[in-house]
């Protein structure tokens, strides 16, 4: 993979990465400030509200409203009444024999007939309110009780203040509150202490396992949202007047809790409630009649606290953070929706099955706040870097022709976006195209396969070999199964325990899926058809643009013909060495036979010439075919010494150094110079040095060769240098053609078929390495053969 192209892709990754973090610290910062800041109060109660109004609780039996309404008032006088109005009302309450009978009317004015209603309030037990003014800076409240001789005679006392939240609508109570002296409870906890202690006798009995556990109230306000619901505003009222008159049968009061309470027009005693939405204001003794059914029932709602209902909305917050790191927009906002309904879910169960309220504003604050936050910026990085790459695609020269485009100037942003994403589809689709024409324009058939081996692709000469041959058409196919009517003949390199590996596996190899032959099938293998037509068979991996393997290429090539010119370049071969030979060797011997009866010197001179034209020609073809034996035949590549090579090729050129009385000097160093060589082609090289600077050197010289090894590079260099007549510079990039000799002029008697170099190239080429001349003309020469070194064998 290149850097280039990893750097920008690793750059938006770890831009991504952060942005991902700062959006996550953001919706943490919104629920931390609607947890515990409140925030979202407003809201909080709204849902609480909705949530409220879905249920209807049932109503405890044992309450009864006596209700100072508009009738009463119209019948009694103007409000407030004269306080033996409230002992007539007790007098007759007292004949009906109630359980006991509570006030939400204050009484905190003395008044000439408190002695009456005192003495009446004797004959049945009763709960007078009082009120607790607002707490003042130092913790202090004052006091409204009521009169001291109504208090005496009162059974309990209790106050009556309402927490009304800042939207105006009370929907909690505090069971015990303090004026910095006296802790005062709620005006229904001493009848429901009553009632615990057995000095009430309601008509329900005492209160059941499940009723209100007081003691966890020991200390604190012991506030409590009010269980609110459908049926709030339902309980048995009775009018005041009416019962005042005798008009009301007892067995309607006996044993109950009468609750006497203002919901007269104009007597501002009517509060907001969550039902408030769908029964206008609530009258005050309702609400305190269901703080008693609160606390008889022990439904009482406690409210989370901040931390746990900052904990508890992180849950969903942190389900979507994951979810943006794996799912797409859509599903994101799926989970967004559902994460938000669940919170509203999770929040109505533990409401109406754990009488806890945790309100699921926060979270869905929350959830609201990331989501579009993070698409905005998730689309932002997205179009900026297809912005970047569409550019940066642009900007390319196209490998295609195309026609001049004018660049636009200005415009819209997401205008110029799409003249960008046209161009770049424009190009996608004329490369589609030239990819299909050239695949289509190759003689050869091509297969085009996925990681699986599928072929996707087959060009029209694929197509034509597979209806040649009555085959079904490739695509969708696996390759094993479109090719599997070939016959497997050899591999390239030709190595004999290789091909029967391969012939009894056959066709499994065929498969690009197998990697044990991947190399083979990469060099090649020579396969033949139904029809006995030869073909060479290549895979080649498919990369994407990051180099990892997508599919492959199948090829296959018709080399019928090719095997067709090496039947014939080998017979011409066998002309050459064979059939050539013989009308030489006749010649050679008949001059000999000649030679003996010549008595003259010029026929003797005669035969003389026409015996070094044949061996010159028995030189010519000799060398001739071991050149085109080495360009065109398989090595046998076997592990040898170089040292030994070149000891063999100074020992065969021995006899004609010492001829010319020329000393051959060879240092080869301590290392044995390991290669991996066809030993006879490559001895045969360097004897055709040898013997060149043999040839090319005067009498008495002296030829060098040296032998060394580079190990870093893993590469040997031997070095023939001699003292002989040079190379002109415009002469030795023609060394190594062919029939080229040099000094054929000024030497005559130096012969030379002018191949012997170009045997040299080929065989050092194809034994993957180089050779160089460094030549100066009456100096002398030094060839160089580079050579790739092995390590030493294992004895």
């Amino acid at each position: 993979m290149k850097p280039d192209s990893v750097s920008p892709r690793r750059g938006l990754g770890r831009r991504f990465l952060i942005e991902w973090i700062a959006i996550g610290c953001l919706g943490i910062a919104v629920i931390l400030v609607c947890a515990l800041g409140r925030l979202s109060g407003s809201v909080d109660g709204l849902i609480y509200d909705r949530l409220l109004m879905l249920r209807s609780l049932p109503l405890s039996p044992d309450v009864v409203v006596v209700d100072i309404d508009n009738q009463s008032v119209s019948a009694l006088g103007r409000w407030p009444w004269p306080r033996d109005v409230h002992a007539r009302l007790l007098d007759t309450l007292a004949r009906a024999q109630p359980a006991a009978v509570v006030y939400d009317v204050l009484f905190t004015e003395p008044s000439p007939e408190d002695r009456a209603f005192a003495d009446a309030m004797s004959h049945v037990p009763t709960f007078l309110p009082v009120l607790l003014s607002p707490e003042q800076a130092d913790g202090t409240r004052a006091v409204d009780p009521p009169v001291a001789a109504l208090a005496a005679r009162a059974v309990g006392l209790g106050h009556i203040n309402l927490e009304v939240d800042r939207d105006g609508i009370v929907r909690s109570v505090a069971l015990f509150e303090s004026d910095g002296r006296v802790r005062w409870p709620q005006l229904m906890v001493p009848v429901y202490q009553a009632i615990q202690g057995g000095r009430l006798h309601p008509v329900g009995g005492a209160p059941g396992a499940h009723a209100h556990d007081l003691s966890r109230d020991a200390a604190g306000e012991g506030r409590y949202l009010i269980p609110f619901s459908r049926n709030t505003p339902a309980y048995p009222t009775l009018s005041f007047n009416d019962v005042l008159e005798g008009r009301v049968k007892p067995d309607a009061l006996r044993g109950k809790i009468v609750v006497v309470g203002v919901t007269a027009s104009g007597l501002y005693d009517r509060f907001a409630t969550p039902v408030s939405g769908e029964f206008g204001p609530l009258a005050g003794v309702y609400i305190h009649a269901n703080v008693l059914d609160m606390l008889a029932t022990g439904s009482a709602i406690s409210p989370a606290s901040r931390a746990g209902l900052f904990a508890a909305s992180l849950l969903p917050l942190a389900a979507l953070l994951g979810g943006f790191l794996m799912l797409s927009p859509w599903r994101a906002l799926l989970l967004t929706l559902s994460l938000a309904a669940l919170a509203v879910v999770a929040s109505m169960a533990l409401l109406f099955a754990a009488r806890i309220w945790l309100s699921p504003a926060p979270a869905i604050f929350g959830l609201v706040a990331v989501y579009p936050i993070w698409n905005w910026r998730r689309l932002e990085m997205t179009m900026s870097y297809l912005r970047r790459e569409l550019q940066r695609l642009a900007d390319e020269p196209h490998l295609l022709p195309e026609a001049p485009r004018t660049r636009s100037v200005g415009g819209d942003v997401l205008e110029r976006q799409m003249a960008l994403m046209a161009q770049a589809a424009q190009r996608v689709q004329d490369m589609k195209r030239f990819v299909w024409d050239s695949l289509d324009s190759m003689p050869e058939p091509i297969f085009v396969t996925d990681l699986a081996g599928t072929v996707l692709i087959a060009n029209h000469a694929a197509k034509r070999y597979g209806s040649r041959l009555a085959l079904p058409l490739p695509e969708g196919r696996p390759l094993r199964t479109a090719l599997g009517e070939l016959t497997f003949m050899k591999t390239v390199d030709g190595n004999v325990e290789h091909d029967v590996a391969i012939r009894e596996h056959w066709p499994a190899v065929l498969d690009p899926t197998l990697e044990a032959e991947h190399d083979a099938m990469a060099r090649g293998i020579e396969v033949r058809d139904r029809d006995g037509l030869d073909h060479l068979l290549r895979y080649a991996a498919c990369t994407n643009a990051q180099g990892r393997v997508t599919g492959w290429i199948a090829g296959l090539v018709d080399v019928t013909e090719l095997h067709a010119a090496e039947r014939q370049r080998e017979e011409a071969l066998h002309l050459l060495s064979h059939d050539m030979r013989s009308p030489q060797a006749s010649i050679l011997a008949l001059v000999e036979i000649e030679r003996d009866r010549a008595e003259t010197d010029a026929m003797r001179g005669l035969l003389a010439r026409i015996e070094r034209y044949a061996h010159r020609a028995l030189s010519l073809a000799d060398e001739f075919v071991q050149l085109a034996r080495a360009e065109s035949q398989v090595y046998q590549l076997d592990v040898t010494s170089l040292v030994d090579v070149l000891i063999d090729a100074s020992d065969e050129v021995w006899p004609q150094a010492q001829a010319k009385h020329i000393r051959v000097d060879t240092d080869v160093g301590t290392d044995m110079c390991w290669v991996r060589a066809d030993r006879s082609l490559i001895t045969r090289a360097f004897v055709n040095l040898l013997n060149n600077a043999v040839k090319y050197s005067p009498s008495g010289t002296v030829i060098t060769c040296t032998l060394a090894v580079e190990h870093a590079s893993k590469r040997m260099f031997c070095t023939i240098r001699d003292r002989g007549y040079g190379i002109a510079p415009e002469d030795q990039r023609h060394l190594f053609e062919r029939f080229k000799r040099f000094h054929a002029g000024e030497r005559p008697e130096i012969s030379g078929s002018g191949l012997g170099m170009a045997f040299v190239k080929t065989v050092v080429t194809r034994h993957g390495g180089s050779v160089s001349v460094d030549s100066e003309v009456g100096v002398g020469t030094a060839v160089t053969v580079s050579l790739p070194a092995i390590d030493e064998p294992s004895a």
